[in-house]
């Protein structure tokens, strides 16, 4: 199985560090929760990158020009987080899902519950 996470920001240098400068001084209205719970400013945050290691799947991170381009998507509300089935990508857990979260522990607990 492959986890393919999206996150609501464009790939690419400048919008790097666009985004790490919006999550510094504005983040109460940073558009990526997912980006905001498992990324510090610079970095993946360690205890993420534990979790991640810890579940028997695969995963891919991708940005929004990246599911447009890779897959053709272009109309998923995001952030959201896929299943790669055969190539292609099946919706998994919804914006609105990970929206809700409030912190890494929330996170988890969704995924694992959607992995039951």
């Amino acid at each position: 199985m492959t986890i393919v996470f999206v996150y609501n920001a464009d790939s690419g240098v400048f919008n790097t560090l666009t985004d790490i400068a919006h999550k510094i001084f504005s983040p109460e209205n940073y558009e990526c929760n997912l980006c905001a719970i498992t990324y510090g400013n610079f970095s993946m945050r360690a205890e993420w990158k534990e979790f991640l290691d810890s579940l028997d799947a695969g995963f891919e991170f991708l940005h929004r020009d990246e599911l447009a381009t890779g897959y053709g998507i272009t109309d998923a509300s995001l952030p959201a987080i896929f299943i790669k089935e055969n190539g292609t990508l099946v919706p998994w857990i919804n914006s609105d899902q990970l929206n809700a979260c409030h912190d890494i522990a929330d996170l988890k607990a969704l995924i694992r519950e959607r992995l039951a």
